[in-house]
């Protein structure tokens, strides 16, 4: 399929579909536990955050691999409907794609995920349209393809063109693509798994000798330390009763994207991020609450 047009934004990773129900508390095993509410909605990390940077009025491009089944075509029905250039994805005959069920606390403020990967071969680096890739700003990956990420970013530095990961679980290569990142944001697991301890500020240090100008750790209610060159950036989350944390982390990388593209400076962009972030969470689902371009210019008091 060909590509639509010129993008700003290059996304490359991971697509699902996402079932979420609440539960007043999650159950022990062998019994019973009704569901109330449920929505169903695209998910992923990288497909919603270029879900969200299309609401906001930033041309979005997606690759990454669906399976020929019911799953794959909602996934892509979703993202076209939020105006996101689906040529990038795959589709894999005879593979199941992505799918999550997710059991959301509202009153304790968290959630829990079962998923299944697409059952698929992954994206190859020669699925990548290199052409639509250059043309872009900013390439953002959440490294799950990760053959495919590492050849993605080193085509991207080569051409001028911003690498943003959104590092959520240290695997086999997410090193390699740091060094290949300008701006490399990692959530609290992923750091305490790098650093053997529960300091944020050493694993920024440590990602940072990598060699990206920014690099940050999510910290969930209690917000984020950042890096940007000597600067450090430490703030805490934005005060919500939240509903539903998936998606939260997915619209926190979104809104610093959408900085980096505007021409913002890290810290408004790590606040943006933040600031989306806590939005999402008042609504069920990982999409459901992702500001408005209205709202999101308000709050920045930005024309952009």
């Amino acid at each position: 399929m060909a590509s639509t047009g010129v993008s700003r934004v290059f996304g490359l990773g991971q697509c699902s579909l996402d079932h979420v129900g609440k539960i007043d508390r999650y159950p022990p095993p062998d019994v019973k536990c009704e569901l109330f509410e449920t929505v169903i909605q695209g998910g992923g990390p990288t497909a919603t955050a270029m879900a969200a940077l299309s609401r906001w009025g930033i041309s979005c491009y997606i690759a990454g691999v669906i399976g020929d089944d019911l799953f794959g075509g909602m996934i892509e029905t979703s993202l076209r409907a939020e105006g996101v250039d689906t040529a990038g994805l795959v589709i894999r005959k005879g593979a199941a794609s992505q799918f999550a069920f997710i059991a959301a606390e509202p009153a304790l403020g968290r959630r829990t995920i079962f998923w299944q990967g697409p059952t698929g071969k992954a994206l190859q680096p020669d699925e990548i349209d290199l052409t639509t890739l250059r043309r872009a700003q900013a390439l953002h990956t959440d490294g799950l393809c990760i053959e495919a990420a590492l050849f993605a970013a080193g085509k991207a530095r080569q051409s001028g063109v911003s690498v943003v990961v959104d590092a959520g679980t240290l695997r086999d290569g997410m090193l390699d693509l740091a060094r290949l990142s300008d701006c490399f944001i990692a959530s609290e697991t992923f750091a305490r798994a790098l650093t053997g301890d529960h300091d944020p500020r050493r694993a920024c240090r440590i990602l940072s000798d990598l060699g990206p100008h920014v690099v940050g750790v999510t910290l969930g209610e209690a917000g984020y330390v950042a890096i940007a060159g000597k600067q450090w950036i430490e703030k805490p989350a934005y005060k919500v009763r939240a509903v539903d944390t998936t998606g939260c982390g997915d619209v926190f990388h979104a809104g610093f994207v959408y900085g980096l593209v505007q021409g913002w400076n890290a810290e408004e962009s790590l606040d943006l991020g933040a600031w989306a972030a806590a939005q999402v969470s008042l609504q069920l689902g990982g999409r459901s609450g992702i500001p408005t371009l209205a709202a999101l210019k308000a709050r920045s008091g930005n024309g952009s």
